[in-house]
């Protein structure tokens, strides 16, 4: 039997591959350098599938997954994985936390640990790094033994770090949200979830309210919204959202032909399992 493949954000030990593992575990892994690559893999027809990070229940949306969704590439949505996320501070020995000078991660994760770096470490170099995992490989790299990095358990262990302290995240109930990017979407399970983006050729007052009334009226939940500059003008969005229902379903038909009528562009980004 041939294992499908899946690319994620690398190197081993970060959270994305994780949630490969969860979504899938007899798959082939391919880590890559970027969430943009991952895109393009699966766009290029390298791997069948891509699990990116979309948002955090700490810090928010990840901006590069929502624009390349919107902007880059015409990949859709067929599934999603929530995480929790525990971060750890290590370092390559077992020094004191006072004596840390640099802090290397990825920026979402030196963003859920925000409040014990300002208490605990006010005074370290806060480094961005491309993932969690290559921030400890890059730390165990250095000859300064007073730099530390905040990644997973796990990526302790694949790279011999020393855990200094476990669960440094502000919030215990930290989760992340990833998603399986994919050629086509899935098809209607009856509990399911579509990812949309759109925006206006013109501003109006109250046009995005009347807009999101044409889901309400017609009992669709509205899960999330976010909106992302279009990279054209100054002051213009593009509106992400997400909706209860699967875009095959009459009544997400229905609203979706509306909304066609009231805004400049529209992007349907998928539907697939709620989870």
């Amino acid at each position: 039997m041939i294992s499908i493949k899946i690319a994620y954000l690398g190197p081993p030990g970060s959270y994305s591959e994780e949630a490969v593992k969860n979504w899938d575990s007899t798959a082939e892994l391919i880590p890559v350098d970027s969430i943009h690559a991952v895109a393009k893999c699966v766009s290029d027809e390298k791997v069948d599938h891509g699990m990116v990070p979309i948002e955090n229940s700490i810090e928010g949306g990840v901006t590069s997954t929502l624009d390349l969704l919107i902007h880059d590439f015409d990949l859709l949505i067929s599934g999603e994985s929530v995480l929790t996320i525990k971060h750890c501070l290590m370092a390559q020995s077992n020094l004191d936390i006072s004596e840390i000078t640099k802090v290397f991660s990825h920026p979402q994760s030196l963003g859920q640990c925000r409040n014990f770096l300002n208490s605990i470490l006010p005074s370290a170099e806060l480094i961005a790094s491309l993932s969690n995992s290559k921030a400890v490989e890059d730390m165990m790299n250095e000859t300064d033994l007073t730099i530390a990095a905040i990644a997973s358990e796990r990526a302790a262990s694949i790279y011999g770090s020393t855990i200094i302290k476990k669960d440094i995240q502000d919030n215990l109930n930290n989760e992340t949200r990833f998603v399986l990017l994919s050629h086509s979407d899935h098809i209607a399970t009856g509990n399911d979830k579509t990812s949309l983006c759109f925006e206006y050729g013109e501003d109006a007052p109250g046009i995005l309210s009347e807009s999101l009334r044409e889901f309400a009226s017609r009992d669709i939940n509205l899960v999330k919204i976010e909106s992302r500059p279009n990279k054209v003008d100054l002051g213009k969005y593009v509106f992400f959202v997400d909706i209860e229902g699967h875009r095959t379903e009459g009544k997400v038909i229905e609203a979706i032909s509306v909304l066609e009528t009231q805004v400049s562009k529209i992007k349907i980004l998928g539907s697939y399992p709620n989870q």
